[in-house]
């Protein structure tokens, strides 16, 4: 299910570490349960609510999978993914995996998991082509559709290795931005492809102060002014990212896989910045998708200097080099 669902989280999970490799995975569907929901473009907001309210008490163990997924299952639409309606179909198949974990880490998904579904319930009403209201709301709205899950990781790998554990506390403070840096890469990538399916996640004031009304945003029609916010938001994103390193290189060098899945995720969002910046009139995500070859090329580079912290900071400048604001980053880096 995983393949079918995440292409990329297929191919960094499985360089975790084997106790870890499970509750991740299990960890991921449970949110790709959420996001299902979300993007269902059949259900109305209402539907919605009622389903996220199902989804909780499920994830909390109050009420029985199966249920659920029968009621989902035949509202799902022709553009919902035929691997997401198998996910939903199984649905309760990954809660008795989630159940099956030891207490630590089903606290740490059921929170994640609930934080989520109460967050995109609560900002379905904000949904439409006129984006969100400001760059707080983008901070809160990708705390919980991303940074929850920077939290949850966090707790995993903490409860997984003493020496993890050690610097929880500054691994919790970087956390919510890894998963803002991740998330709004998304937002910028997917941005035209969101637009067709009714929704915008930009902030409004970011472009209202240049003029720009995000409701007759195209991409024929972006002009200088809405690429000036464009790369705002591009060089926001890379501030984060630059938090991601961060955190990852807390993370014991002998740990490799769990650097390797941080420093993937990271390598991956810095090229499809570079490729916004470099096609401003891009008008898919597919348009400005890091190419195969160049994914190879990230884990290459990565695997090569993953226990040097210096050649890992060399590498996230270089690659991060002619994004707007990458100066900004912090001079630790």
């Amino acid at each position: 299910m995983l393949q079918g669902v995440s292409r990329s989280f297929a191919l960094t999970i499985p360089h975790l570490p084997p106790p870890l490799r499970s509750p991740v995975t299990t960890a991921y569907l449970l949110c790709r349960i959420a996001d299902t929901i979300e993007d269902e473009e059949n259900l109305s907001v209402d539907q919605k609510a009622l389903f996220f309210q199902q989804f909780i008490q499920v994830v909390e163990g109050k009420s029985p999978a199966e249920e659920l997924a029968q009621e989902l299952s035949p509202l799902l639409s022709g553009g919902t993914l035929p691997a997401e309606k198998e996910l939903i179909r199984n649905m309760a198949w990954v809660l008795q995996k989630a159940f099956s974990f030891s207490e630590n880490q089903q606290i740490a998904l059921k929170r994640c998991a609930t934080i989520m579904a109460q967050g995109m319930q609560s900002f379905q009403e904000f949904k439409g082509l006129q984006g969100l209201k400001d760059l707080r709301e983008l901070d809160r709205y990708c705390y919980h559709v991303a940074g929850v899950v920077g939290e949850m990781l966090t707790g995993l790998f903490c409860d997984y290795s003493e020496a993890i554990g050690r610097s929880k506390e500054k691994l919790l403070s970087l956390a919510r931005s890894f998963g803002q840096g991740l998330q709004m890469t998304n937002i910028l990538k997917d941005l035209w492809d969101d637009r067709k399916r009714g929704s915008c996640w930009l902030p409004r004031d970011v472009f209202e102060k240049r003029g720009c009304d995000l409701r007759w945003l195209s991409p024929g029609a972006f002009g200088r002014d809405g690429g000036e916010a464009l790369a705002e938001l591009v060089g926001l994103a890379c501030r984060h990212l630059g938090n991601a390193l961060t955190y990852s290189l807390l993370i014991p060098p002998k740990e490799t896989g769990i650097r390797k899945f941080c420093l993937w995720a990271v390598g991956l969002a810095i090229f499809t910045l570079r490729n916004i910046v470099r096609h401003p009139d891009y008008s898919s995500g597919a348009e400005v998708k890091v190419s195969r070859r160049r994914v190879k090329a990230i884990i290459l580079l990565t695997d090569m200097t993953l226990r040097s912290d210096y050649l890992l900071k060399v590498l996230f400048r270089l690659s991060s080099t002619g994004l707007p604001d990458a100066s900004r980053i912090d001079s630790s880096l």
